[in-house]
C-alpha cells in the first residue's frame, strides 16, 4: 500500500506557508525511509520575476530547501504525533549538492528522497531531483529536530 499526502496535509506537518512552502504533494511514502515530493514549478512562482528576467530558473538553493521540506514532512509523517508536537526540523548541513540542469517554470519537479540514518534528533538524508526523467540535481543533507519556542 502506497501512502500519499496532499498540500493541506503537508501544512499540518510543517510550519512553512506560501510562498515558502515549496512541496505540493508527498507520494510513495515508506514510513521514515523514503518518499517522492512533487514541486509544481509555476511561471508565477515568487522567484521567477527576478531570477532571471527573460530566462527564469528555479534557484538551486530553493531546490535544496524543497529537499529539506520533503525530508521534514517524511519524518514528521512517520513519527508519533505526540513526539513531533511543538517541534521543528532545522537544516544542519548540505553536502555534495550538484545542480546538473536548470529547472525552468511550468514543470513538475520530482524529488526522490531517502533517510540514510538517524541518531537521536539528528537525521541524514539524500535526494535526487528529476523533471520528466532527467536528473536536475542531487544532494545529501542533515537536519535536526528541535523544540519550538
Amino acid at each position: 500500500m502506497t501512502i500519499s499526502i496532499n498540500k493541506k496535509q503537508i501544512e499540518e506537518l510543517l510550519p512553512h506557508r506560501e510562498p515558502m512552502l515549496l512541496i505540493d504533494e508527498l507520494l510513495n511514502i515508506k514510513k521514515l525511509f523514503s518518499a517522492t515530493a512533487i514541486v509544481n514549478v509555476k511561471k508565477d512562482s515568487f522567484y521567477v520575476q527576478g531570477h532571471f528576467p527573460g530566462q527564469p530558473v528555479m534557484p538551486g538553493v530553493l531546490i535544496v530547501e524543497a529537499f529539506g521540506q520533503a525530508a521534514a514532512a517524511l519524518t514528521a509523517h512517520g513519527i508519533d504525533r505526540s513526539t513531533y508536537e511543538n517541534k521543528l526540523v532545522f537544516l544542519m548541513s548540505v553536502e555534495k549538492a550538484r545542480f546538473r540542469n536548470p529547472v525552468i517554470p511550468n514543470c513538475k519537479l520530482e524529488l526522490n528522497i531517502e533517510a540514510i540514518r538517524s541518531h537521536g534528533r539528528v537525521w541524514k538524508y539524500k535526494g535526487e531531483a528529476y523533471v520528466e526523467g532527467k536528473k536536475m540535481a542531487d544532494a545529501q543533507w542533515s537536519a535536526t529536530i528541535v523544540d519550538r519556542k
